[in-house]
């Protein structure tokens, strides 16, 4: 089955290392998204990429594991997304968030 609804795409730029009370800051987020019920979370690690410091972050050689920059990805409806904006700005403290309108297609098995 096919439906097809407007939402809104949110994501948060932040620093892999970042923490909320002694807890990675990505794992929070999702797991508030998760409690939420949002339609859909998704952690991305970057490759490269600076932040509000400006001091550019990269994995190399002989950093397999560096504080790399992380994009956390929300899809939602409007409403749902904007209801969780309160709790993203008080949890996340330092990072960017972007909000754009999207067409959402969701695709389930036919019944």
């Amino acid at each position: 089955m096919r439906t097809e609804s407007q939402g809104r795409l949110l994501r948060i730029y932040l620093d892999e290392t970042a923490k909320h009370e002694g807890r990675l800051l990505y794992e929070a987020v999702l797991e508030l998204c998760r409690e939420r019920g949002m339609a859909g979370a998704t952690i991305l690690r970057g490759v490269q990429g600076y932040g509000t410091d400006l001091r550019i972050h990269k994995a190399g050689v002989l950093r397999l594991s560096a504080d790399l920059p992380m994009v956390i990805e929300i899809a939602d409806v409007p409403e749902r997304i904007d209801a969780l904006l309160p709790a993203l700005e008080n949890l996340i403290g330092n990072g960017l968030i972007t909000i754009e309108a999207i067409r959402m297609i969701r695709l389930t098995p036919d019944d």
